[in-house]
């Protein structure tokens, strides 16, 4: 009997403003078979610091968030 704890993530770009949201699965394993999950989200927005993200967060947010997509989230903001 090998328990195992596995982390699974997917991303969704939502919105006007290029939202990056990030779902965490964190599932444990008993041979093979889930015998719990749970989920956590979080959301980056155009003005988040992702140089602490892994690489996948960071290609996101560099192909989706350009000058103009940043600009016009500040602009909403004030």
């Amino acid at each position: 009997m090998a328990l195992s704890k596995e982390v699974i993530y997917d991303y969704e770009i939502r919105g006007e403003y290029k939202f990056i949201q990030e779902r965490a699965k964190t599932a444990i394993i008993e041979d093979g078979n889930e015998l719990s999950s749970s989920y956590h989200r979080r959301v980056l927005t155009p003005d988040a610091d992702v140089s602490g993200e892994s690489s996948e967060v960071q290609a996101l947010a560099s192909a989706v968030w350009t000058d103009a997509v940043k600009e016009a989230y500040e602009a909403s903001k004030e």
